[in-house]
């Protein structure tokens, strides 16, 4: 089964009995960044009565976890993490705000508005097909740091995280397509001596 993803955020609001539904998704590769987009929607939506949130992770989809946030059992949370599920999406977390309008919609219309929000805004634009990666973990002197972010940025990796310790350690992910070019590179300076070794971390 192929997985997708969003490449940018996505916002849609739904009127329902008053009751005003707000959907925020956003590309997210680990719980930590999923918490990170939640406390920041949870803060700009802090007068609202629920901030009911769902995400996905991993090449497979395996990672999941939902909250309904206050509202009944099963009927927000869920909602929409199965919604981001049909859809086949991955590393996305999703959060839906409610702001109450004073008529009570029911468990089934509950879970039926939580879902229908999520799915308009997965379907305001098209999905990218999720491209499998591997990381990598490299630790390089000071004096090549520059050259080697630059060089590895070139062959289409991605660097979310550097750290400034003894040495500089660069936490590095490639699409498994361009994975064997980027390992010859990356074996050529380690026989050069500019970088100290490597080690693939996740697959």
């Amino acid at each position: 089964m192929e997985n997708f993803i969003i490449t940018s955020d996505r916002e849609t609001e739904l009127k329902i009995k008053r009751s005003r539904f707000i959907a925020h998704l956003h590309y997210a590769e680990t719980g930590d960044e999923a918490k990170i987009f939640i406390s920041r929607i949870s803060k700009l939506h802090k007068t609202a009565n629920h901030n009911c949130r769902a995400y996905i992770f991993g090449d497979k989809a395996e990672t999941f976890h939902s909250s309904d946030d206050g509202e009944p059992g099963g009927t927000a949370g869920k909602p929409i993490l199965n919604t981001l599920k049909k859809h086949n999406l991955t590393n996305v977390v999703a959060v839906v705000t409610r702001y109450f309008g004073g008529v009570k919609l029911g468990i089934r219309g509950l879970s039926a508005a939580y879902s229908e929000v999520v799915k308009k805004a997965i379907e305001k634009e098209p999905l990218k097909k999720l491209k499998k990666k591997q990381k990598y973990e490299i630790i390089t002197k000071y004096e090549f740091s520059g050259q080697l972010k630059y060089k590895i940025t070139k062959l289409g990796a991605e660097i979310p995280n550097m750290e400034y310790l003894e040495n500089v350690k660069l936490s590095v992910s490639i699409e498994k397509d361009k994975q064997i070019d980027f390992e010859n590179y990356l074996n050529e300076i380690l026989r050069s001596g500019k970088i100290k070794n490597f080690r693939k971390t996740e697959i």
